[in-house]
C-alpha cells in the first residue's frame, strides 16, 4: 500500500458514507486525476474523476470510489493492485501524457 499513500491523498475516509474521495498528491506532474480514471477503465472499473464541489474548492479534482453492499475483500483487492498498476506505470513516463486522455470520464 505504501506506493498508495505516496501518491493519493485522502479527501473523505468512509467513516460517514462508503466512499473514498481522494486527490493526487502535491509534485505529483506527469499525470491527472482524470488519467487515472480513463486507465481504471481497461477493466471495467467505472471511477469518475470529478464530481459536483462546493463553490469555495471547484479547483479540486478527486476521484471517487463508492463502496457498493456486496463488495468482497477480494474486489478491493483487485481496484488496489490496478491502482497500484497504473501508478507505476505513471511513474516511469517522462513526460505528462498529452491532453487528450484528459478530462474524457466524469459525472
Amino acid at each position: 500500500m505504501t506506493i498508495l499513500s505516496n501518491h493519493f491523498k485522502l479527501i473523505t475516509d468512509g467513516s460517514e458514507l462508503p466512499m473514498f474521495a481522494f486527490t493526487l498528491k502535491p509534485g505529483i506532474e506527469h499525470y491527472t486525476v482524470f488519467d487515472l480514471s480513463e486507465r481504471l477503465r481497461d477493466r471495467g472499473w467505472l471511477v469518475p474523476a470529478r464530481y459536483s464541489f462546493p463553490e469555495n474548492r471547484q479547483d479540486l479534482d478527486a476521484l471517487r470510489i463508492v463502496v457498493r453492499n456486496g463488495m468482497s475483500r477480494d474486489l478491493a483487492d483487485l481496484l488496489v493492485a490496478d491502482l497500484q498498476r497504473h501508478t507505476a506505470y505513471f511513474d516511469k513516463l517522462t513526460s505528462p501524457l498529452p491532453d487528450a486522455l484528459g478530462k474524457s470520464f466524469s459525472h
